[in-house]
Formats: structure tokens, C-alpha cells, sequence
């Protein structure tokens, strides 16, 4: 499993919240709802996209915008229409003076609007949690970064307009599903972009060697890998492999295994009915205790604070320590993982 693939894992998207717009001008929305990522794709028509911190963008119909919180953003018509609506945490909405919204005029399964009829039809879907392996990438993205139509040709926007306003069985679990599909896909083409500034680790996957060998390390975590090992299985010594791997990555394979556990180890404690001991096993500790030692390293507090620890789930830095998506720490010249 990559980085790409790990964000379909762990605490991804999970209960999201899913809405369907439909909006006749004017319109426009303050989302203050502290989410750390959220999509916005376009069905039909056009609005405008502006964050609090960069520049506002227009989408058009077919458009895909990835919104990183926590910080607010505006989702108008036009970005001279002020905010009719306040989505704040918990998706609780009022109007721009506090007022509560409870009967929101709907207009079918997860749908909302001002007009059955409007002109612009938007599909928003906000992930609540994030993180840590998907993290490590998507620290890499603006603010906002906006898919244009013209440059990919999916089918997954209007599949999940076509989904959204079901309401069979297990549809929570498809809407989910389909929602990580449209955020691979669209990072992938983002990040596919000339210029793109892609992390060193995710561009180094063209690299025919460097990219074997973190396919490796990401496949299989738990193995007692050393740069020996690793070298021998890419056919390379183990000073070449070093060298290239630690050129392209940005750090040494050790170092940068060593993060990759930890990062997978955050998110695997998250999942219902984990354990310290079976975590550990999962991503290459022989023990608890020294998955423990080594977690609190990085991240500042020990895996059981960290499942119930606002500070590391929001990816915060803890004063002393670490950011989540930190590098790793250990020598280059290690031979093997330590804890």
C-alpha cells in the first residue's frame, strides 16, 4: 500500500457528510465548519470558491475543488454576494447573526437548496477526521486546489450525483467509497500538473529503483528491513541504493521507514477494537512497548493519549516535538529499524 492508496484506509471517509445543493443566484455560504478536507464538485451551472487566506477561484460545471481546513471559506455565486448561511462544526447552521437554521428547505435524499429549479447544482462531501499517512500528503496541497473539467475525463462526479439521492441499503458505505475515489482521483491528477509540487517521496515513484523500493517498504511494513535487504531485492549495493533513495526521497530509506510505520501505526490504533500489541505486530515492532517508546518520540504522546488526543488527530504540533508528518530521525547509516 502507498501513501495514495492508504488515504482509502484507515479513518478516511467514514459517516462523511454529503449534501447536495441546488442554488438559484444570489447564494452564498460561510463554511466555518472546521473540517480538515472537503470536496466541492460542480454538477451543473457555476459559483466561486474563497478561502480565507489566497485567492478565490471560479468553478464551472465538471470542476473539482479540494478544500484543506480548519480555516474558513466561501462558497457564493458571485464572491461579491455576502454570506447567507454559517456552516459551523458539526454542520450545526445559522444565518450570518447567530439565528439557528433547524428546517433547512429540502428538496429530497441529502439535498438541499434555495429552488427544486436552480441554475447550479453542487455536490459537497467533508471528511471529519484526518489522517496521519494521508496527511503526508496532503500537507502538500495549497489551500485550495481546483481540478478543471478540461483536464480529466471522469465518470466518478456524476456517479456520485447519481448516488447521493439514493437512500438503499449500505448507501452510506458506497457514497463513502465513491467519495475516496473522487479525492485519489483527483490528487492524482493535481499533482500530475507540470509544476506540481508533489512531495520528493511521491514524485520518486518514477524513479525505476527508488520507486521498487517504496512500493516495497509500503507493502510490506513489518518486514525487518535493512538497506542491505533492500538493496539486494532492487539488485543495486547498498551505498548506490542509499544514495539514489536518500537524492530522490529526501531522506534515507531507514528514516524514511521509520516514518511510514509510525504514520500507519496512527492510523491503524483509530480503527474499532485495535490494540497497542497488535499494532505493533502490523507495522514491524516486536512489542508494544517498543512501538510505544518510539510513538512518543515522533509524535509527543504515547498511542493510547493518541487516540483520544485532539492536538494529534488535528495533526498539531506538540510543544517539544514532532510534527505528525514529520521526517524521520534515525542515522543514515542505521542498518535496521530501531524502536
Amino acid at each position: 500500500m502507498d501513501a495514495v492508496s492508504g488515504l482509502l484506509d484507515g479513518p478516511r471517509a467514514r459517516g462523511a457528510f454529503l449534501l447536495r445543493s441546488i442554488l438559484t443566484p444570489p447564494w452564498s455560504m460561510l463554511i466555518r465548519d472546521e473540517a480538515p478536507l472537503t470536496l466541492v464538485a460542480v454538477v451543473r451551472g457555476d459559483g466561486w470558491i474563497v478561502p480565507e487566506e489566497g485567492e478565490a477561484a471560479r468553478l464551472t460545471s465538471g470542476d473539482v475543488a479540494i478544500v484543506r481546513g480548519p480555516t474558513p471559506c466561501t462558497v457564493a455565486d458571485d464572491p461579491a454576494t455576502a454570506p447567507q448561511v454559517v456552516v459551523h462544526p458539526g454542520q450545526r447552521c445559522t444565518t450570518p447573526d447567530g439565528r439557528e437554521l433547524f428546517a433547512m428547505t429540502r428538496w429530497g435524499v441529502r439535498t438541499w437548496g434555495n429552488g427544486p429549479d436552480g441554475r447550479t447544482v453542487l455536490l459537497t462531501g467533508t471528511y471529519p477526521v484526518p489522517g496521519t499517512v494521508g496527511k503526508r500528503l496532503l500537507d502538500a496541497l495549497p489551500p485550495l486546489a481546483v481540478v478543471r473539467r478540461e483536464s480529466w475525463d471522469t465518470p466518478l462526479v456524476p456517479l456520485l450525483a447519481a448516488e447521493i439521492v439514493k437512500d438503499d441499503p449500505g448507501q452510506e458505505a458506497v457514497l463513502d467509497r465513491l467519495l475516496d475515489l473522487l479525492l485519489i482521483a483527483a490528487l492524482r491528477e493535481w499533482f500530475a500538473r507540470p509544476g506540481a509540487a508533489a512531495p520528493a517521496w511521491y514524485r520518486a515513484y518514477a524513479d525505476p529503483v527508488v520507486g521498487r523500493a517504496l512500493r516495497m517498504l509500503h507493502d510490506d511494513p513489518a518486514r525487518p528491513w535493512t538497506v542491505a535487504s533492500l538493496a539486494a531485492e532492487v539488485g543495486m549495493s547498498r551505498a548506490a541504493l542509499a544514495r539514489r533513495f536518500t537524492a530522490s526521497v529526501g531522506e534515507p530509506p531507514v528514516s524514511y521507514l521509520t516514518g511510514w510505520r509510525l504514520a500507519l501505526a496512527a492510523d491503524l490504533l483509530r480503527e474499532p477494537g485495535a490494540t497497542v500489541g497488535a499494532v505493533a505486530r502490523r507495522v514491524g515492532y516486536g512489542s508494544s512497548f517498543a512501538l510505544s517508546a518510539a510513538f512518543k518520540r515522533r509524535y509527543g504522546v504515547s498511542p493510547r493519549r493518541h487516540v483520544g488526543a485532539p492536538e494529534v488527530a488535528a495533526g498539531k504540533s506538540v510543544p517539544g516535538r514532532h510534527r505528525l508528518s514529520a521526517p524521520g530521525t534515525p542515522s543514515a547509516t542505521a542498518s535496521r529499524v530501531r524502536p
